[in-house]
């Protein structure tokens, strides 16, 4: 598994394409795909968007690093970097937050790979 980070419009998504070599087709766009894309694609997108929806929907997300891990554990992981700035004045925005960063420091730990990507220049943050 590879996860790539980094803040809003920072050039992730151009940066993953290219350093792994992924076509359109095999991506899942968190943001809108079925709850089950993600254990198929080769990388998915917008990964913060997924777990919003899932909390908006009320579906389980204390295990979903791990599932993720186990069932698609060669996939490409993009997803915003939400813990800087202010912090949000909604509850649910709060827990959002919150409950991104976990996930994604637990995908963070069972990643071959992590890379951090700023003004769209990729840097190695993990690797092995």
């Amino acid at each position: 598994m590879v996860l790539v980070t980094g803040g809003a419009f920072q050039g992730k998504k151009a940066y993953a394409m290219e350093t792994f070599s992924l076509e359109e087709a095999v991506t899942a766009d968190g943001a809108s795909c079925f709850w089950d894309d993600i254990y198929r694609a080769q990388a998915i997108l917008h990964f913060h968007e997924y777990i919003r929806r899932c909390l908006e929907a009320g579906r389980e997300v204390d295990t979903l690093a791990d599932r993720l891990f186990r069932r698609n554990p060669e996939a490409v992981i993009v997803v915003n970097e939400l813990g800087s700035g202010v912090v949000p004045v909604e509850a649910f925005d709060r827990h959002y937050r919150e409950t991104t960063g976990r996930i994604c420091c637990e995908l963070a730990k069972r990643a071959s790979e992590v890379h951090r990507v700023v003004c769209g220049i990729g840097t190695v943050i993990k690797n092995g």
